[in-house]
């Protein structure tokens, strides 16, 4: 077993067919799936269970698959970590959820030290993403929320994976809508005013659904919903077709993703408690100290 296998079981295994995996990782279909066998073979089990219609995960390679994303984690921390190229390198990374706060904090942190050779990094992705970002020690810190709808799930994931958890900020729940659009101009709005405009919503594909949801309203059955993974994209749709997204209100003047956009309190009530997670027991570098004071900063609760 080495790490190459590892990530082509985790390429496999995010793909519909193994002809897609082969293509994203630049190998060709025979190889991959003579790599794969092989690796079945030396531990006995069966990780793909191959059917005309594509491939689909056993049970056993379900179970695999936890473990495999364990390993590649650490491997690429180590990997970036020690190479010869990044040896005299200060390193810091962070993960987040879609919040402008956090990447201010990030880029203060930056202008505090003015290190002469660094390479930091800022992951904005999807909430699960975050949490193993953590737990795996490829981020000292992570930015995520919860709402009441999945604040259990939530929790009981941070106690899994041995996160703790500090609240910053409490935020009413809000649309957000290009400043033409003809609804920009109220003060508050209910949701089934809005069923006739798309929901933009951050795709969370593959982590639970809305379980792992970082906007309010996730359990809504939305009538007309599109989901998008790109920050700059949702804000083109919203544009374009008039729809609207459901977040904080927190709208930054400086951030340019974000001009043009209005916030209208949502009447419904769904509360998101934002903050910060840090790995139960680990010690933070000088940038993670200095970075949880940043957020510190935000904080309302």
């Amino acid at each position: 077993m080495n790490i190459n296998q590892l990530k082509y079981v985790l390429e496999t295994a995010a793909s519909h067919s193994m002809r897609e995996a082969a293509t994203r990782l630049f190998v060709s279909q025979p190889a991959l799936s003579s790599s794969i066998r092989e690796l079945e073979d030396e531990l006995g089990i069966v990780i793909f269970e191959r059917t005309n219609k594509g491939i689909n995960l056993t049970v056993e390679g379900s179970e695999f698959l936890a473990y495999a994303k364990k390993a590649v984690g650490q491997y690429e921390v180590l990997e970036d970590r020690y190479r010869v190229s990044e040896r005299d390198k200060e390193h810091f990374s962070v993960s987040t959820q879609h919040y402008n706060f956090a990447i201010k904090s990030f880029t203060k942190v930056i202008e505090r030290f003015k290190p002469e050779k660094y390479t930091f990094s800022i992951h904005e992705t999807k909430t699960n993403e975050v949490l193993l970002h953590v737990r795996d020690l490829k981020s000292e810190v992570g930015i995520v929320s919860y709402s009441g709808a999945n604040e259990d799930m939530i929790r009981k994931l941070m106690k899994e994976y041995m996160l703790e958890f500090t609240p910053l900020m409490r935020r009413e729940t809000y649309m957000y809508v290009w400043k033409g659009h003809k609804l920009a101009k109220r003060k508050s709005i209910s949701i089934d005013e809005l069923e006739d405009y798309p929901c933009v919503s951050f795709d969370q594909s593959g982590t639970g659904g809305f379980y792992l949801n970082e906007e309010a309203m996730a359990d809504h059955d939305f009538k007309k919903l599109i989901k998008s993974d790109d920050r700059a994209t949702t804000m083109e749709i919203l544009a374009e077709l008039g729809g609207y997204s459901i977040g904080s209100g927190m709208l930054a003047e400086e951030d340019a993703v974000l001009q043009g956009m209005v916030s209208v309190k949502l009447k419904e009530e769904d509360p998101l408690t934002i903050g910060y997670i840090l790995r139960r027991g680990s010690s933070l570098s000088k940038y993670g100290e200095a970075y949880v004071e940043e957020l510190l900063n935000y904080k309302e609760i």
